[in-house]
């Protein structure tokens, strides 16, 4: 069939939105018509060329839409179902059967390989000529995508649908951070670096599970401003005090027990450690171009006993955590869409200047009607 499509045909260039040709699903595939879909700073660091694939692609992984057919094999959704997309994964391997789907072992290749891994085929073409997608497994900057049975998550029609894409990966990630990766606990301290839409999740999820210090640190006022309303007890701009690191513990009472760095700068995540307390745990969402390296003296974790976590997608199991977040929204506990900026379609480019310039928090573009 045909669809429309934002491609990146240049490293860096700008997404030109095309007529391209997109297969029928598969065995175990789902077509989605996609309503709405959020826009991550993964996407423009594939754009920028930090991470596979490589132009031509069709990017786009908080996806939202409406099931128009499935493949024979598929069992968890029908014609006619509310979906959002998250990652991929093979739901095969020993971690995936133990839950831990986002350390699925094939992980990298099933989100950034930019074609299907039985065959290194693409579901999009132009022309005849293969234009790299499956973008964590639905590539979803465009009217239509192919998904997969395993992250495609069915959604309750008490939400605007187009809000519910976000939450297939940056929403997750932050939420997930708090309440998964690191299990924040009641009346502990938590710090949190950069309050884009991972942080501000954190922040929104550190209120949820009762942590009594919350300590947003940010470049830009406005953003500390919304982190306030969203349950920050305190703020801080790196410009305004004259150690972060010592403002931070200052506000926690020595410092923090944990800390979230979601900026992907080695600089802060070096104040995020320095900032923890004794035993303290910091998790790291926050994802630098490949083959960035830190360095941490391997005597201040011996002497402190803290520790630096790893996160990916906020350990979630989406079929699970995301009508968690979905819930903890309808209660008016998790109001995410104090995030979200609207776009058409046809804006994706003033959309992402906006996002990369601090005007939005959280784009989200609209394809079509629910």
């Amino acid at each position: 069939m045909e669809i429309e499509a934002a491609v990146v045909r240049d490293q860096g260039g700008p997404f030109e939105i095309e007529n391209l040709t997109l297969e029928d699903p598969r065995q175990g595939e789902v077509l989605v018509r996609i309503v709405g879909t959020g826009i991550c700073h993964t996407d423009l660091t594939v754009r920028d060329g930090n991470y596979p694939p490589d132009p031509p692609v069709v990017l786009g992984h908080e996806g939202a839409g409406i099931v128009e057919s499935v493949g024979d094999r598929v069992r968890a959704v029908e014609p006619g179902d509310r979906v959002a997309l998250t990652f991929n994964y093979d739901g095969t391997c020993s971690n995936c059967r133990q839950g831990d789907v986002a350390y699925c072992e094939s992980f990298f290749e099933q989100n950034f390989g930019g074609v299907r891994l039985e065959d290194e085929s693409s579901p999009i073409s132009d022309n005849g000529e293969s234009i790299n997608a499956n973008f964590f497994g639905q590539s979803s900057f465009a009217t239509y995508a192919i998904a997969h049975e395993e992250n495609v998550i069915p959604v309750t029609d008490d939400i605007p649908l187009e809000l519910a894409g976000p939450l297939g990966c940056g929403i997750q990630t932050g939420a997930g951070a708090v309440m998964n990766s690191l299990n924040v606990t009641p009346g502990s301290s938590l710090v949190v670096f950069g309050a884009g839409t991972v942080g501000l999740s954190a922040i929104m999820a550190g209120q949820v599970v009762g942590a009594a210090d919350i300590v947003a640190v940010d470049l830009v006022d406005s953003r500390l401003d919304l982190a306030s309303d969203l349950g920050a007890t305190t703020t801080v701009n790196p410009q305004s005090v004259d150690d972060v690191v010592e403002a931070v513990r200052e506000a926690t009472d020595n410092g923090a027990d944990y800390a979230i760095e979601s900026t992907g700068v080695t600089d802060v995540l070096q104040q995020a450690f320095d900032s923890l307390a004794k035993l303290g745990t910091v998790g790291v969402p926050g994802a630098p171009p490949l083959g960035t390296e830190v360095s941490l003296d391997v005597n201040d974790f011996v002497t402190t006993g803290r520790s630096v976590r790893g996160v990916t997608e906020g350990d979630s199991y989406p079929q699970e955590f995301v009508p968690t977040l979905v819930d903890l929204y309808q209660q008016g506990r998790f109001p995410f869409d104090e995030l979200v900026e609207y776009y058409e379609f046809a804006d994706i480019n003033k959309a992402i200047e906006d996002a990369e310039n601090g005007e939005t928090i959280k784009p989200v573009l609209r394809m079509s009607d629910a």
